[in-house]
């Protein structure tokens, strides 16, 4: 892969912040929730998270979620997979995309 390409696909991977009551509490312990493309790897979010916020990652979790099947009247339909990354950063690194300039 080129060096242009790979740097595409690092833009790519955050797909934005995931807002819940959840990650709310763990901006308390550092953490920042991101969901990220189901076929992202940890090293590819830490880079990715690196090169956007110019932040210092420790360590990158993640959770793969499963489509629910869901119905509506008598048709059957499938949501979609996702993935979600719990990005734990250093000491003295911060990222608050809540609040616009």
């Amino acid at each position: 892969m080129s060096a242009t390409a790979h740097q595409e696909r690092l833009m790519s991977v955050l797909q934005g912040p995931h807002i819940s009551e959840k990650s709310h509490m763990a901006t308390e312990r550092n953490q920042v929730v991101f969901k990220v493309r189901p076929d992202a790897k940890k090293a590819e979010i830490k880079r990715a998270v690196e090169l956007l916020f110019e932040v210092k990652v420790e360590k990158v979790r993640v959770m793969n979620y499963a489509g629910k099947v869901k119905r509506h009247g008598q048709t059957y339909g499938r949501r979609a997979a996702w993935k979600k990354a719990y990005v734990r950063l250093a000491e003295g690194s911060h990222i608050d995309y809540l609040e616009a300039d």
